[in-house]
């Protein structure tokens, strides 16, 4: 079962490679839903956005190449790798889109909010424009996580633990 501490020491060993970039990024998904306070069982991975300008020091600073990613039929990103060298697999992208109607569309969170877990800060979109994103998403674990942060509250957890 995966648990807070893997979020918290996964964050805690992906934030140097993060501390590389120059630009804003974000933490997607399930791991911004628990930044947020909410309680969610599906933690299966970290999803962080990049910036493009950011992926060859970021990727540098933890050995991986940069690769373009593959497309599927509703997400593609320009630049795709899975890092494994944490307790959670941490997937990191840049040039981000959805399919939407038949387009394109890219997604680049217009908010960043300091996300505090343990020892490390990341940063996530605010509530309603990650809730937003996720209603976008529209798969079904995209409604479970919107769902649990409907339950949890307005605010983001200010405790320090995830």
């Amino acid at each position: 079962m995966i648990t807070h501490r893997d979020l918290e020491s996964t964050l805690a060993a992906i934030a140097p490679a993060l501390a590389k970039a120059q630009h804003p990024w974000w933490i997607l998904g399930s791991a911004a839903v628990v930044l947020h306070g909410a309680d969610t069982d599906e933690i299966w991975d970290v999803d962080v956005l990049l910036d493009r300008r950011d992926v060859a020091a970021v990727f540098a600073r933890l050995g991986l190449p940069v690769k373009a990613g593959k497309p599927d039929e509703r997400f593609r990103s320009d630049i795709f790798h899975r890092w494994n060298g944490a307790s959670l697999p941490v997937e990191l992208f840049a040039g981000f889109s959805l399919l939407e109607q038949g387009e394109w569309q890219v997604i680049v969170p217009q908010t960043r909010i300091a996300a505090p877990c343990g020892e490390t800060t990341v940063y996530i979109p605010d509530r309603a424009e990650l809730l937003a994103i996720l209603e976008r998403f529209g798969r079904p674990k995209d409604q479970r996580r919107i769902a649990a942060l409907n339950r949890s509250g307005p605010f983001p957890s200010r405790s320090g633990n995830a």
